[in-house]
């Protein structure tokens, strides 16, 4: 029996309007209601998970996503925290649900980056987050620079790389474009959507000779791949594409996609 319909039956609700789908994040479960509008139907739908789902300890509706630092807007259903640790590939992430966002949807992006690592690299990651992409890619390499603007997040990254013991990864608070390091990277991870554009010509400061971006960014379905490369032509003279990839669909219609580019010196 699915799990739609045990929880149609735990509810006495329709299945036709339950939500076919969720997110678990640690032990907690995001959900996204479209057809019930009732408090007291959605408290009883995740009261109900929580004896369905014993391994999940609160349930919270997601809203929708907003501001700079994409802040999800969160509503608490039951359970008591919204602070969790989510445990992805041997990575532990120390996050709290209502303050930050956190994609599983990019979990193939983040390994196939890993692929690309080399252990004598300096990676800069120039939208670090709570350490997405910084955790892993330190096991992989010689130094990473994780740079974030979010307090919030700042601080997540902070507990994330003592969480899980990693030595080599420098955690930095402020705006990458504002940011001057002594050293340059081999690598640079701009894993931030949209208007990723407007970084570039940081990057491009930061990055050795023939050194690679991994450009992330947002586009419609009628601009890829002809906006992509248009935006990259407008900051960088000379390079090379080394590889192209549709990381997922953000909204109808509307893809994020990642860039990989080397720069010819």
């Amino acid at each position: 029996m699915s799990f739609k319909k045990r929880l149609a039956e735990k509810t006495g609700l329709e299945e036709r309007l339950l939500p076919s789908s969720y997110q678990i994040i640690g032990d907690v479960l995001l959900i996204k209601f479209m057809k019930i509008r009732s408090l007291g139907q959605k408290q009883k739908i995740a009261s109900s998970i929580l004896e369905l789902l014993p391994y999940v300890k609160t349930v919270c509706e997601i809203k929708k996503i907003s501001s700079e630092f994409r802040t999800p807007r969160i509503k608490k259903l039951a359970g008591k925290r919204t602070v969790t640790v989510h445990k992805e590939h041997g990575i532990l992430y120390k996050i709290d649900v209502s303050k930050i966002m956190f994609s599983k949807g990019n979990l193939f992006e983040r390994q196939r980056l890993l692929s690309k690592i080399k252990k004598d690299e300096t990676v800069i990651d120039m939208f670090a987050g709570i350490g997405y992409f910084s955790l892993s890619i330190a096991k992989k390499c010689k130094k990473v620079y994780a740079i974030e603007k979010n307090p919030i997040a700042y601080k997540y990254l902070k507990e994330n790389i003592k969480l899980n013991k990693i030595k080599n990864i420098e955690p930095i608070l402020g705006d990458n474009r504002k940011i001057r390091l002594n050293e340059k990277a081999d690598r640079i991870v701009m894993g931030y959507f949209p208007g990723t554009e407007k970084f570039v010509p940081n990057a491009l400061k930061m990055l050795k000779p023939n050194g690679i971006i991994h450009f992330h960014n947002t586009y419609r379905e009628d601009e890829v791949w002809e906006k992509p490369m248009n935006d990259i032509k407008k900051n960088i003279k000379r390079f090379k594409i080394l590889d192209k990839k549709v990381v997922k669909s953000v909204s109808p219609r509307t893809y994020h996609v990642v860039i990989d580019v080397k720069i010819i010196s």
